[in-house]
């Protein structure tokens, strides 16, 4: 059910310093660092911190949902909309992932960023 997930960190380069440690430790690294934003896994990022930008004292969270096919994505994102949810980013392909990363993003009532996401091609 879970893909992956997140976290918003005040400080970036020492919240790395410390999960290149302690997922170090575990058998994960980095594989994907995009300076403010840094995925851990073994192959791919099951685990991502970036960089803390909101102002209210409750950090959002990152919630990626697997969806088995770009049909549920979709779905997801069409449900979302009915529910009158923020659109952070309707459905594409995001080539910056890998080439059949297929996702949408949207907020959930308390703000969280929700992601549904197919790794299959179309």
């Amino acid at each position: 059910m879970i893909d992956h997930f997140g976290l918003q960190v005040a400080d970036v380069a020492a919240s790395a310093a410390f999960y290149d440690a302690v997922l170090g430790a575990l058998g994960q690294r980095r594989v994907m660092d995009f300076q403010v934003a840094i995925g851990y896994g073994d192959d791919h990022p099951d685990f991502w911190i970036g960089q803390w930008t909101d102002q209210v004292p409750n950090r959002p969270t990152h919630h990626a949902f697997t969806a088995k096919d770009r049909d549920a994505v979709l779905a997801f994102f069409e449900a979302a909309k009915a529910q009158g949810m923020e659109i952070l980013h309707e459905p594409r392909v995001w080539p910056e992932y890998h080439e059949h990363y297929f996702a949408a993003f949207v907020r959930d009532p308390d703000g969280n960023n929700v992601e549904a996401v197919c790794h299959t091609p179309a």
